[in-house]
């Protein structure tokens, strides 16, 4: 029976969903929304922040800031709670309500820009807003996911090996990308293994990771309108590119075997099934990781007519693994 004083101190690491059965082809997904911030973005927040107490960079004085469209804005919101810190989160006019209030909840400030930033959209508004607090007094302590490498180490410590010994016999795994935080840390764990893992990065169409025009993006989570500094494409075999009706698709048709996750999910999965319609997956082990569950996005993705108005009836039918969702993938 686990016994915790802190909330960070628990995490269901080896919890698998077999999606066989809902959508014909052999995928085995890592869950990894069962903890108290709801997401993989914990370990991550962990990370970053134990790493700046160790460094001396953040102390009792600090007020913690950083950007996030969500899920790492909660659970630095959880750890700055637990741990005495001032935390403002800046996010946009994308952060899911449910997520906002969770983290005022929490005793964060939420801070939302709704203007774009030139070519850096959203994003660039948000980075434009946190360098001016940074400079306004040295109290603020930004970690910066999209630069720190204490986000893939995370995942180097932590989430790779627990994917290696669970799936000794792993073939491919299927990762969604931000930051790409996750991607880069367990590409560069499963290099170094004893057998080869085929890497295969989830996007969304409109992100801008691999080169792509930055496009309109609906759901927080996956996706970036600028190349991230962590990535480096050497470690990662082929990109996929998911719309985002497939990602509502996917979503709702796991909820209606009663998996509820939520959108960096159902994009991962719809990724990975089309990727596997492909190839020959005869004696191959897959895996895939679900960030996170669907509780946040009820609004959104789960809410009928909020799909209509952005995405039309056809974003509410049934997921098909088809020919044409299976060409938007391709190498890096």
């Amino acid at each position: 029976m686990p016994v915790i004083t802190v909330p960070q101190e628990f995490n269901e690491e080896d919890l698998y969903v077999d999606l066989e059965p809902m959508f014909g082809h052999r995928l085995f997904l890592k869950c990894e929304g069962f903890n108290f911030a709801g997401s993989i973005k914990l370990k991550a927040a962990t990370e970053m922040v134990e790493s700046a107490e160790r460094s001396g960079t953040l102390t009792q004085d600090s007020i913690l800031v950083e950007s996030s469209s969500g899920n790492l804005g909660v659970a630095l919101s959880m750890i700055a709670a637990s741990k005495g810190y001032p935390f403002i989160c800046v996010t946009d006019s994308r952060c899911n309500l449910p997520t906002r209030l969770m983290m005022e909840a929490l005793g964060s400030q939420v801070h939302v820009v709704s203007e774009e930033k030139g070519a850096g959209g959203l994003l660039g508004a948000r980075l434009d807003y946190l360098r001016g607090l940074c400079a306004s007094d040295d109290r603020y302590v930004w970690l910066s996911q999209y630069t720190n490498a204490d986000n893939w180490r995370a995942h180097y410590f932590r989430t790779a090996p627990a994917i290696a010994h669970s799936f000794p016999q792993l073939d491919v795994l299927f990762i969604g990308v931000g930051t790409t935080g996750t991607l880069m840390g367990c590409a560069r764990w499963f290099r170094g293994w004893h057998r080869p893992v085929r890497i295969v990065a989830v996007d969304s169409v409109g992100s801008a990771i691999f080169g792509d025009p930055p496009g309109r993006r609906m759901i927080p989570g996956l996706g970036m309108s600028m190349r991230p500094p962590l990535l480096d494409e050497t470690y990662v075999d082929e990109a996929v590119r998911v719309v985002e009706a497939d990602t509502v698709r996917t979503c709702r048709n796991l909820a209606k075997r009663g998996f509820l996750f939520g959108g960096s999910t159902g994009t991962v999965v719809s990724g990975a099934m089309s990727w596997l319609a492909r190839h020959d997956t005869d004696g191959l082990t897959p895996v895939a990781i679900a960030p996170d569950l669907g509780e946040r996005y009820l609004d959104t993705i789960y809410q009928t007519n909020w799909v209509q108005a952005l995405y039309g009836d056809d974003a509410l039918a049934a997921p098909a693994t088809s020919e044409a969702s299976a060409a938007r993938g391709r190498a890096p």
